[in-house]
């Protein structure tokens, strides 16, 4: 296993930190609605990977504290993007599902990203480009561990 603390992997780690940083803000100002903050994009992406969850499980998810989540919950459900219902199982809790409104939003949204990330890469080389496209599922991977 390589030593990441040390010599090229250090510097490496180092400009991989940075760039998805920087690209990851980059991004967050390709939004469709300004409104929502991206902790509330967040939650509904979650909602739309993993589909519906109770707001304990979305906090886990997302790495809030579950009054936190209530608050985001509430929030997205008076602005139409989410509905509470009951749980199929235990009456004392509620599963939060996304509405089309806001499967419509992330629709728009993805496709304001890609075209950005898309226009961006316009300007790699083919090698440059393969290359991406190989790292693609890697840090995929990297991203949900």
């Amino acid at each position: 296993m390589p030593d990441f603390s040390q010599g090229d992997d250090a510097v490496a780690v180092n400009a991989l930190r940075s760039a998805v940083m920087r690209l990851s803000r980059r991004l967050k100002h390709q939004r469709v609605d300004e409104s929502l903050s991206p902790t509330e994009m967040s939650v509904l992406g979650t909602l739309a990977r993993c589909g519906r969850a109770t707001p304990g499980e979305l906090a886990r998810k997302e790495h809030v504290q579950p009054p936190s989540m209530t608050r985001i919950v509430a929030l997205l459900e008076s602005k139409g993007l989410v509905r509470l219902e009951p749980h199929p199982d235990d009456r004392r809790q509620k599963v939060v599902t996304q509405t089309e409104q806001a499967e419509a939003m992330l629709e728009e949204s993805r496709r304001k990203r890609n075209v950005f990330l898309a226009s961006l890469a316009e300007g790699l080389d083919e090698d440059e480009w393969a290359k991406l496209r190989a790292a693609a599922p890697v840090l995929e991977k990297l991203a949900h561990v």
